[in-house]
């Protein structure tokens, strides 16, 4: 496999190596050996799996306590993924990186604990399978607004479709303080 740094510390890009012939593909999506040495150390309790159509947006989202790093991939249709780091000290607090997954590239991202992360469909509808640290709390989420203009994320539609949760999230700036309190000592 490629893995490929990005501008956020720890955000690693990764194109597995793809076998196909007449009989279609074969593609090893996760090793608990190789991933280690590429600088992805997390044990990974529980998978998640989802489906949407077109236009929709998910995110952007993070955990106070218990945050969890991700390792995502599309598997059907494409997905434009959106990574901001939320480390409040960190020299890029408040970056975000966007980058393609798709069923066609095969590429996956790994996402470090201290970011907010969420997507946003591109093709008729897309599935997206990815693997997390830790378990969902849904009383440590935050949910970033996906639109903040301090963030200044450019997704790839203006009205997009989301979640009365999504539509009510904070600005960065509402959850930098929450963020030092569960995070004293820095991610």
């Amino acid at each position: 496999m490629k893995v490929t740094k990005t501008k956020l510390a720890g955000v690693l890009l990764i194109d597995p190596k793809v076998h196909g012939d007449e009989r279609g593909f074969f593609v090893e999506t996760y090793h608990a050996d190789r991933y280690p040495e590429a600088g992805i150390e997390p044990v990974f309790v529980q998978d998640n799996h989802s489906r949407s159509s077109r236009d929709t947006l998910r995110g952007l989202h993070a955990q106070l306590s218990h945050p969890q790093a991700k390792l995502l991939r599309a598997i059907e249709g494409s997905i434009l993924d959106v990574v901001v780091d939320i480390r409040p000290d960190s020299p890029t607090f408040g970056d975000w990186i966007s980058v393609e997954l798709s069923a066609e590239n095969f590429r996956q991202i790994f996402v470090p604990i201290g970011f907010a992360h969420g997507f946003c469909v591109r093709s008729a509808s897309a599935q997206v399978e990815y693997k997390c640290s830790d378990i969902y709390d849904p009383s440590q989420e935050l949910c970033l607004l996906w639109n903040d203009p301090a963030v200044g994320v450019e997704w790839p539609v203006n009205e997009p479709i989301l979640s009365a949760k999504d539509r009510a999230g904070e600005p960065l700036a509402h959850w930098e303080g929450a963020l030092r309190r569960a995070w004293p000592e820095g991610i």
